[in-house]
């Protein structure tokens, strides 16, 4: 008989800083039995197998950059470019969802995985760790979830039922590459003067579309971006460097941009759909945290190309953050065999992207009027 899971109070791996709903003297009486039904699991839900870190990486690794070479080299306009761009942009988008993982490891986790990943990822395609880090866990913390300030809660960027919103957020993920680029090619520029060092950092820092969000720094934040920004300064500076002196096309500009706002807009697409965006603006109760997140349990096509490694469960990641991702469908499953009937848990599944995604962009007055 295999030991009891480690208590999810207990696990050792929690990121630091990092508010769990699940863990909170305030959560209601429905989460306690959610605990009850981990700490009885067959297996512990909060191992990390780093194999299946690696795996998922190299394969995507791999794939992702022999695709995006062909895309990149092929002569423009030819039919092996076009066949090989939605291979590179959907690869690229399931690589770099990675960051995701390497943000909810703990501090001393699996180190070389995270340098592996910035420096052959984060650096190559602009989005290191550090730029997300801190503002995911923002977006996970109970003083922050669902305010005006939440770097991921849609709401905040876009009012659906609003065709100018809706105009509006589409021209901000039309322009976020551009920007995201400049940011990193101007980064000596920022040391110019102190006040503008520290506006750049609190406010173009993060990877996010809210422009309400500021950045809470840590010493140990400045050290991390100050190291990652001169990578990626590098890698932004090749750009118009090899064009310049003749050995890249000028042309591998708006290819590279192409492929950037596809994978930014996969994305984003994701994002209408992690929840239901129902906040008031107010910090989020603990319940009205995880009932306002959802778990697909659709297999269609949208769904499992938007939500890779499993982060479709996004309520149950949203109630213990610490889970690994590859281990989130098999405790879904456990809770949907262990709970009891009624627990609120059960019914936050949803059929699958796009009847969530519809709600988000249409409203809700719009949407339950269809």
């Amino acid at each position: 008989m295999q030991p009891a899971a480690t208590p999810p109070e207990a696990a050792p791996r929690a990121a630091e800083g990092l508010d769990d709903p699940a863990r909170d003297d305030a959560a209601p009486a429905w989460v306690s039995e959610v605990r009850q039904a981990l700490r009885s699991a067959p297996f512990d839900p909060f191992r990390v197998k780093p194999w299946r870190y690696w795996t998922d990486f190299v394969l995507s690794l791999v794939i992702a950059y022999s695709a995006a070479t062909a895309y990149l080299l092929a002569p423009l306009g030819s039919w092996w470019q076009v066949a090989a761009f939605p291979v590179a942009a959907f690869w690229l988008y399931r690589l770099g969802s990675l960051v995701h993982e390497v943000c909810h490891l703990g501090a001393h986790e699996m180190r070389g995985f995270k340098v592996a990943w910035n420096v052959l990822v984060g650096t190559f395609t602009l989005t290191p760790s550090p730029f997300f880090t801190r503002q995911h866990r923002d977006h996970h913390s109970l003083r922050m979830y669902g305010t005006p300030e939440d770097p991921e809660y849609v709401a905040n960027v876009m009012q659906g039922g609003d065709p100018a919103s809706i105009a509006g957020y589409v021209a901000f993920m039309l322009a976020f590459p551009i920007l995201v680029f400049l940011r990193f090619l101007l980064a000596p520029l920022t040391f110019l003067h102190p006040r503008l060092r520290e506006t750049v950092l609190e406010r173009a820092s993060s990877l996010t579309l809210n422009t309400r969000y500021r950045r809470r720094l840590t010493p140990a934040d400045r050290r991390s971006i100050l190291g990652v920004e001169a990578l990626c300064f590098l890698r932004a500076a090749a750009i118009p460097v090899t064009i310049g002196l003749g050995v890249a096309p000028w042309t591998r500009v708006p290819l590279l941009y192409l492929l950037a706002l596809a994978t930014f807009l996969m994305n984003q697409s994701r994002q209408l759909a992690d929840h239901h965006f129902s906040g008031d603006g107010t910090p989020a109760s603990v319940e009205d945290h995880i009932l306002d997140s959802c778990n697909h349990t659709g297999a269609d096509a949208l769904t499992l190309l938007f939500f890779p490694f499993a982060i479709r469960f996004h309520a149950l990641h949203h109630l213990f953050p610490s889970l690994p991702y590859h281990n989130l469908a098999a405790t879904h499953a456990l809770l949907v065999r262990t709970l009891p009937a009624g627990n609120p848990y059960l019914g936050l599944d949803q059929p699958g992207w796009w009847p969530v995604a519809k709600r988000t962009v249409r409203g809700p007055a719009s949407a339950g009027a269809a």
